[in-house]
């Protein structure tokens, strides 16, 4: 009988955004522990963020990719970009997300550009604006991507074609 190599297929992209050391200061000196920020995708459309806190780094990293993963969001994409530009807004942080020419690549910060590779999204100019906490840049990110719009779904709602509503 020959030997079969179970090779297993990661469903999800897995990108660590964030990993801080916390101490709480108790009776018998500092208490340290791990608090981590991921992204998961699948490359085509899905993502999801989590933020997961643990004693352990590595228990750290687990909470947070299954919280990621029960918060996934669908997002539509137009060949490698988005539809259409954006503002995503959370609390002081700002993310401008515009879809790019083919070719360009992704332009944008560490924790958008994590993002960005997750969902799928290969050509894209993005700028953050205002606070330059992870969190809410992550967060804004995530409310601009929730925004957009499906061309075909907006077609339907207005009673038209696709090809009537893109000219």
């Amino acid at each position: 009988m020959a030997f079969k190599e179970k090779r297993e297929e990661k469903e999800f992209i897995e990108k660590l955004i964030r990993l801080n050391r916390v101490s709480k200061a108790v009776k018998g000196g500092r208490n340290m522990s791990f608090s981590a920020l991921m992204v998961v995708g699948d490359g085509k459309g899905r993502v999801g963020v989590g933020f997961g806190k643990a004693n352990d780094v590595s228990e750290a990293i687990r909470k947070s990719v299954e919280k990621a993963k029960k918060n996934l969001i669908t997002v539509p994409l137009k060949g490698n970009t988005l539809p259409h530009e954006i503002l995503g807004n959370f609390k002081s942080a700002s993310v401008l997300l515009k879809p790019a020419a083919p070719g360009t690549g992704i332009i944008a910060g560490g924790p958008v550009r994590a993002v960005m590779e997750a969902v799928g999204v290969k050509d894209i100019l993005a700028k953050s604006l205002g606070s330059g906490n992870t969190m809410n840049i992550v967060k804004s990110v995530f409310a601009g991507l929730d925004g957009l719009f499906d061309a075909k779904e907006l077609a339907s709602n207005r009673g038209k074609s696709l090809n009537e509503l893109w000219g």
